[in-house]
């Protein structure tokens, strides 16, 4: 599965790149495969690793600050691997161009 994801610590000011940094570092750590894009991350994995790695990144904002808000989109499909890439090579093959990323 594919899940897109973001958390938004709240009260702590204009910028949370600091914040984002933390949560990059931990996913990074996982060893799964994901990607950062503007406005939140992508993570392949099985259901209980990546639900896991969302609650970690939730636990180590929440050591910090009061609230968090987390957005959570999942595309689940049986036996598929390598779609975070693959997606968007899909795309791409069909517009006959590489997208802007």
């Amino acid at each position: 599965m594919i899940v897109q994801f973001s958390i938004v610590p709240l009260g702590v000011g204009i910028s949370v790149s600091n914040y984002v940094a933390k949560v990059i570092k931990i996913v990074d750590e996982s060893g799964l495969p994901y990607k950062l894009h503007a406005m939140g991350t992508i993570v392949e994995g099985e259901w209980e690793d990546v639900m896991n790695l969302i609650k970690k990144c939730r636990d180590a904002l929440m050591d910090e600050v009061e609230r968090v808000v987390i957005d959570i989109k999942i595309d689940d499909r049986k036996g598929a691997k390598g779609r975070i890439e693959g997606k968007v090579k899909s795309v791409e093959e069909k517009v006959g161009k590489i997208v802007k990323k």
